[in-house]
């Protein structure tokens, strides 16, 4: 097969994510690369939380390894987009809205799953560290939702400790998965825990700022 017929033969997979040898990642579009490979990873999610299931429900080591697998590929592909957005200038409102979303769908399933009894086949993540997760989770949504209604407009500016938060949280599930010792679970899930809250106190006050900024939370005084 000659050049011409090898370039018309690119996988599936090459086209789709629009890679070839003097562009590596085109952006033909509105969907560019970098939100192909955030839903690719949402994608991995259904496919990661079966594994889990199946592994607690028989024990065969073969559905904890694609578990193990699937989750690190999608924490690995999370770290790729941002890179392929940030230095071929791919950032996009599509991608701001699909990155945290599937970062939620990853962490909160295998949070949530993997702090159920699994008995005899998995260790547990504390139930804390689960609740203070969904907490604020929860009350950022809420949050975001209000400051929408009443500005018009959210400004999410990630803080370092967020970030902190979202690695801890991956390595407890990866340490839960990976049957590592159990009492240094505990350490990793309290800083895991920390950094959360923290970072939810954060969001929180950056939130009241937004809110006290907008004309709309002023006071109106009524005549008469």
């Amino acid at each position: 097969m000659n050049a011409t017929g090898t370039r018309q033969h690119k996988s599936w997979l090459a086209r789709w994510l629009q890679i070839d040898k003097f562009g590596p990642f085109r952006s033909d579009g509105a969907v560019t690369t970098a939100n192909k490979i955030t839903i690719l990873r949402i994608l991995l999610v259904p496919f990661f939380i079966l594994q889990v299931l199946y592994y607690v429900q028989g024990g065969n080591e073969w559905y904890r390894l694609f578990a193990v697998l699937s989750f690190a590929a999608a924490a690995i592909s999370d770290g790729i987009d941002g890179y392929i957005a940030r230095h071929y200038r791919q950032e996009s409102e599509l991608g701001r809205i699909l990155d945290p979303l599937a970062d939620k769908m990853l962490l909160v399933s295998g949070v949530v799953l993997l702090s159920m009894k699994n008995d005899p086949h998995l260790g547990r993540i504390p139930m804390w560290l689960t609740t203070t997760i969904l907490s604020r989770d929860a009350l950022l949504i809420v949050g975001l939702l209000i400051i929408q209604h009443v500005c018009g407009k959210v400004t999410v500016r990630p803080v370092m400790i967020g970030k902190a938060a979202t690695v801890l949280q991956m390595a407890c599930i990866l340490w839960t998965l990976l049957k590592l010792r159990a009492d240094w679970l505990f350490f990793v899930s309290l800083a895991a825990a920390l950094c959360t809250g923290i970072s939810g106190i954060i969001y929180v006050l950056e939130g009241i700022r937004q809110l006290s900024a907008s004309p709309s939370s002023s006071a109106t005084v009524r005549e008469g």
